[in-house]
């Protein structure tokens, strides 16, 4: 055996011992998480309101929270990076202002969310003399805007230009070409990039610490500390309770089998709009 083949077989089964270990080390998490959470897998979880020191109780109040603040959010962020993702899609690649908007939106890509939350602390919260859910929304959709932006103008630029002459040469306005012919063309890849932000902010944790912070109690309001999963689930599982450590784990199984569905969806989802049309 040569050198060359040595050194690759050397490498082939590298490769397969770093990807059996990252296997190995996934599967042990999952175990652990399913086994305990489904502990505390019933219908109080879902119907009851989070209890107070040593008690049994739920995580109804935590659910509708996150819920809310993750809906909104993305009600937010998806006109406002379907938008800028158009615009930039319609300028050129050394435009200025396109060039300085997608290195900002790099850097948010890649930026802790902690940032984010501290941002939004220091222009709402502060402000506003309280933590509220308005706050942890906006947060949120700023966390969700740049997968959105970029995925939108990638998609638009994959559009033949010759889709786009032929509307604008039986003389329809340009916003009508966008709306009913791009937009329409690229659909499945936006869906899937909204999606995708949308798995990203439901288990976002430290942003939130610093904007809607949390609440022990049933409430709607957005305007007033609100209550939401992944806070409840930081508090629970470092308290010396196990009622609330039990609680912890259901709500992480929760919040992970939410997030594996919305990924599903994000991959089969925009697949079924493509046969349809067929």
């Amino acid at each position: 055996m040569t050198i060359r083949k040595f050194k690759n077989k050397c490498f082939y089964w590298l490769c397969i011992l770093a990807a059996a270990l990252g296997i190995l080390v996934l599967a042990s998490i999952l175990w652990t998480l399913i086994s305990e959470g489904l502990k505390g897998l019933n219908v109080a979880l879902f119907t009851e309101i989070t209890p107070g020191p040593g008690s049994h109780g739920g995580l109804k109040n935590a659910f509708l929270g996150s819920l809310y603040m993750t809906f909104l959010a993305i009600l937010i962020a998806t006109p406002i990076g379907l938008l800028a993702g158009t615009w930039l899609s319609e300028k050129e690649k050394n435009h200025p202002g396109a060039q300085a908007i997608r290195f900002l939106n790099n850097i948010l890509v890649s930026a802790p969310s902690i940032l984010v939350g501290l941002f939004v602390y220091a222009i709402i919260v502060v402000p506003t003399g309280g933590y509220s859910g308005w706050a942890g929304t906006v947060a949120l959709a700023i966390l969700a805007l740049p997968t959105i932006i970029a995925s939108t103008e990638e998609m638009l630029r994959l559009v033949p230009l010759s889709l786009k002459e032929a509307g604008r040469g039986i003389g329809a306005a340009n916003w009508v070409v966008l709306i009913h012919l791009c937009y329409r063309s690229v659909a499945p890849g936006i869906i899937t990039a909204i999606l995708l932000s949308l798995a990203r902010i439901a288990g976002e944790t430290a942003p939130l610490l610093f904007t809607a912070l949390n609440s022990n109690f049933m409430s709607t309001s957005m305007s007033s500390p609100m209550a939401n999963l992944p806070v409840t689930i930081y508090q629970y599982a470092m308290s010396p309770y196990e009622s609330w450590q039990q609680l912890a784990w259901s709500g992480a199984l929760v919040v992970t089998l939410f997030i594996l569905l919305i990924n599903l969806g994000a991959t089969h989802l925009p697949k079924l709009i493509s046969v349809k049309r067929k």
